[in-house]
């Protein structure tokens, strides 16, 4: 007896699964190794991407839409929250009225995600562009903020509430031309792989400064793509 999803699912649905896999490794690297798992949320995204050109070449499922959402709130929502907070544990503690404050912006960046996540696939997934913020850029932007080495509460905590509040604020986002999103990738798979901590100075000197670059790409995107990027052909 097949499983029900043979014949059903494609290839670009197989890298979304991927991608909510992920997610759930930078959820549970959390709690070990906040690098780790800013490296991993980043692979998310590298994912999160990749299904989108391979259901273009490819050809998409009726699923494909729904798959993807599913896998955004882990990766993108859950998964991201789960870092800040494990972060701020770890220079605050946990239980403390500090902490608290944190934790609620983390479930709140999580209540945003979702909604804003369910809200695109019901009136945006068809577009080319979509508003607020998308969850890929807000994770993404949180996992590079992490390896360009500011992990300090006072840095992580008021841009977890900012991120929440711009995905559902009413800005309208212009999805990425083919060129940069290759270009963005590129330095995402650099911070990646360079980014460990693994004895070797020089190395990690050179992930960081691809982490630098990955968030400045990201904020320069966050803040000036709305009114800028339209005039680009």
């Amino acid at each position: 007896m097949k499983p029900r999803f043979v014949g059903r699912l494609g290839l670009a649905d197989a890298v979304t699964v991927a991608n909510a896999a992920v997610g759930f490794l930078a959820a549970v690297a959390a709690t070990v190794d906040v690098g780790l798992a800013a490296r991993l949320l980043l692979l998310a995204a590298i994912a999160d991407a990749l299904d989108g050109v391979v259901a273009r070449r490819r050809g998409g499922t009726a699923v494909g839409p729904y798959l993807d959402s599913l896998a955004d709130v882990g990766s993108f929502g859950v998964a991201p929250a789960l870092l800040v907070t494990m972060a701020v544990a770890d220079a605050w503690g946990l239980v403390t009225p500090h902490s608290a404050v944190a934790v609620a912006g983390a479930a709140l960046f999580v209540a945003a995600a979702v909604t804003r996540l369910g809200l695109y696939t019901a009136y945006d997934s068809d577009a080319a562009e979509t508003e607020g913020v998308q969850t890929t850029l807000a994770a993404t932007i949180i996992g590079a903020t992490v390896l360009a080495g500011f992990t300090a509460p006072i840095v992580l905590v008021p841009l977890t509430y900012l991120l929440a509040v711009l995905m559902l604020a009413p800005i309208t986002y212009p999805d990425l031309h083919a060129q940069d999103a290759v270009v963005m990738g590129v330095v995402q798979a650099a911070a990646i792989a360079l980014g460990g901590r693994m004895g070797r100075q020089f190395v990690g000197s050179i992930g960081r400064g691809f982490a630098f670059g990955l968030l400045f790409l990201s904020l320069a995107y966050l803040f000036l793509g709305p009114r800028f990027y339209w005039q680009r052909e």
